[in-house]
């Protein structure tokens, strides 16, 4: 499954944990505050989801943009501490 994440985040402390977890998932940074992976599995995405939901706190955002979620496209949303999801036919 194709991801890309953007966040836009309230602390350099908060950037830099986030950072090294999308790392640690072997995300490639394309441009500042936006990552990508053509590789991720499922499971995989929602630990990743946990970790960064664990990091951030209620002033921060992440959006993830995913394709194919069962044979539609997706984005999730965190946005103060609460995620949302939108499906896209």
């Amino acid at each position: 499954m194709f991801v890309s994440v953007v966040y836009d985040l309230s602390s350099d402390d908060t950037k830099q944990k986030v950072k090294e977890i999308l790392i640690f998932y072997r995300f490639k940074e394309i441009v500042k505050n936006v990552f990508e992976s053509d590789s991720i599995q499922e499971n995989t995405l929602k630990r990743l989801k946990r970790d960064i939901d664990r990091a951030t706190d209620h002033f921060d955002k992440v959006r993830f943009y995913q394709y194919p979620y069962e044979q539609q496209f997706v984005i999730s949303l965190l946005e103060k501490k609460k995620w949302k999801k939108i499906l896209l036919r």
